[in-house]
């Protein structure tokens, strides 16, 4: 971020919990990625928590970042197990702040048999709290209403008057779905798609989960070569706009590999 901290990087990404036998070597891809990025905000989806040793810890130690987990997230843990390092490993949702995480909670999410949770979190900007919400959403198809409530949801969280202020309010989400979703379609009314604000999707390839990835699912069929994953923000202050400078997606590989099996998106956002 500039150094009068006038502008806000935030990012999001699926990080792929312990997926695939060389899930540390990604982690390690994880890491220089988000180093060379050098972002004030991440939003993790798929993160991980074992004995209470959370990614978003040991990602923010690597990083000098703060870092805070919340859980139960998505997918459900694979049964039975790909490989000893996944045994007894959380599954959740987790946040990376240059600056001090607060008033951190587990906001519970629509869902017809489990326990899902949006990250709810304010972060102790130097200008004043700073409202963040993380959240992985259902993908499946047979559960496509619920996935549409839980977008609402997130629209309802970051239209709270409380977090009215001189900051930008952020959702950093895998919603699994892009704009051609009508419950994003209505979310888009209140919240800023960052990438969309300053990208043209005939020029610049738009996909967060796609088939230039190798661990991309293709079994995905409508996530699969779409754009799902999402920066969004609404101004703090109402009537105001939110002045989104710069937007991209990230698809490094690390020594030939793909840090996850989604891409980091990230946004450059003037306070």
């Amino acid at each position: 971020m500039d150094s009068d901290e006038a502008v806000i990087r935030a990012a999001t990404w699926n990080v792929w919990w312990r997926f695939g036998e060389v899930w540390e070597q990604r982690e390690r891809g994880i890491i220089k990625t988000l180093r060379d990025l050098a972002p004030d905000i991440v939003g993790l989806q798929e993160s991980w928590e074992l004995d209470g040793t959370s990614q978003a810890g040991v990602l923010g130690e690597a990083l000098g970042m703060h870092g805070a987990f919340v859980g139960p997230g998505l997918p459900p843990i694979p049964n039975p197990l790909e490989h000893e390092g996944q045994a007894n490993v959380t599954m959740g949702l987790g946040l990376l702040s240059r600056w001090p995480i607060s008033d951190l909670v587990a906001h519970p999410m629509p869902s017809s048999d489990r326990a899902l949770v949006a990250l709810v979190a304010s972060i102790d900007h130097p200008r004043g709290p700073l409202h963040v919400i993380v959240a992985a959403l259902s993908w499946e198809p047979e559960k496509l209403e619920e996935t549409g409530e839980q977008i609402l949801e997130l629209g309802r969280l970051a239209a709270n008057e409380s977090f009215d202020g001189p900051l930008p309010v952020l959702i950093l989400a895998d919603c699994n779905y892009d704009f051609s979703f009508a419950p994003m379609q209505q979310l888009a009314h209140t919240m800023t798609d960052t990438w969309g604000a300053v990208n043209d999707p005939q020029l610049e390839d738009p996909r967060t989960l796609s088939d230039t990835n190798r661990f991309a699912p293709p079994e995905a069929v409508a996530q699969y070569n779409h754009r799902i994953d999402h920066v969004l923000a609404r101004a703090g202050e109402r009537g105001e706009t939110v002045d989104v400078r710069d937007a991209w997606i990230v698809r490094d590989e690390i020594d030939g590999l793909p840090p996850s099996d989604h891409y980091l998106v990230a946004a450059d956002i003037a306070l």
